[in-house]
């Protein structure tokens, strides 16, 4: 049974699937060839269509088009699956993260500010605040991919294309341009110089 919190606060289309035991909270919008799985839960203001959401998953305050959500997922708030998203198993997508034609695999965390375009990322990895996959320069989208278990800092931006392997640690700042090979640590900052009494001269 699906248990509505505000049903007539909510739009639902002739072709959206329940599973058991799903709660849906008030102003969604399910429309298209959905599916919501079993225990999941949908918190108030999502839009979500032609996309699958799998078992025990939590919504809130987002947008899935043309995706597919596995079990045991949190997305939101705030977030955006653009169309061929996939999200496997156990993932966290946070707010204001937004992915675009990637995989994303089991166990990830990408909890916050961050873009993921046109890339495949491995299970388990971290992907940090502020991080950005760019994929197009301006003429063609290029691919990403990312091992497993790897970890990349706040902040860095990913330039494809690249291949970052297994159980490399990205420090927060970095900007990659070159294959990392397994077990990599990867630091690209310009150094920063403190310069004595100088700031007075910019107020």
């Amino acid at each position: 049974m699906t248990k509505f919190l505000n049903k007539n606060s909510c739009f639902i289309g002739k072709n959206v699937v329940f599973g058991k035991n799903v709660t849906i909270y008030e102003n969604n919008h399910l429309d298209g060839n959905s599916c919501i799985g079993d225990n999941s839960v949908i918190l108030p203001n999502n839009y979500i269509i032609n996309s699958n959401i799998g078992a025990g998953c939590t919504v809130h305050s987002s947008v899935i088009e043309d995706s597919l959500v596995e079990n045991n997922v949190t997305i939101g708030p705030f977030a955006r699956l653009r169309p061929k998203s996939v999200v496997k198993d156990n993932c966290k997508i946070g707010n204001f993260v937004e992915i675009k034609n990637s995989i994303i695999g089991k166990g990830c965390k990408i909890s916050h500010l961050a873009y993921v375009g046109d890339s495949e990322i491995g299970q388990n990895c971290n992907i940090g605040c502020g991080v950005i996959f760019a994929n197009y320069n301006g003429r063609t989208k290029n691919k990403c991919k990312v091992g497993e278990h790897v970890f990349i800092g706040s902040n860095c931006n990913i330039i494809a294309p690249v291949v970052i392997d297994d159980n490399s640690y990205i420090c927060a700042g970095t900007t990659v341009t070159e294959n990392v090979n397994k077990e990599d640590f990867v630091i690209g900052r310009v150094r920063q110089e403190n310069k004595a009494n100088k700031a007075k001269k910019y107020f």
